[in-house]
């Protein structure tokens, strides 16, 4: 879905605080992510550009930026505290830098 029916989904969302896990999470194509927690849903999201090529994810979604609204959200998990958030993306900065790192992030969201 687009940023814009994200937020309009749920008006929560959009008066939450949100939590940002940097923006260089690559998959095996190279396209770049940004990763994101929403406090108020506990909703942990990816974001990707809207002129990226369609592309199969690590979690087995097939992705494409071309969405009305600009950038495409997927929500991969909900962590409903920021502790075990924390806990579950320790090492996060090393591994978003990494090629593929999708793979990381799905490696501790199994099921995603």
């Amino acid at each position: 879905m687009n940023i814009e029916g994200f937020y309009e989904e749920n008006e929560a969302r959009r008066e939450s605080a949100e939590h940002e896990f940097g923006d260089q999470w690559t998959d095996a194509a190279g396209n770049h992510y940004e990763l994101a927690w929403v406090e108020a849903t506990g909703e942990l999201y990816l974001m990707i550009e809207p002129e990226a090529p369609i592309t199969e994810d690590a979690f087995g979604d097939y992705t494409t930026g071309q969405s009305v609204g600009g950038l495409e959200v997927r929500v991969i998990a909900t962590v409903l505290t920021f502790s075990e958030l924390e806990d579950r993306l320790a090492g996060w900065a090393e591994a978003s830098s990494e090629p593929n790192s999708l793979s990381w992030l799905a490696s501790r969201f199994p099921g995603a």
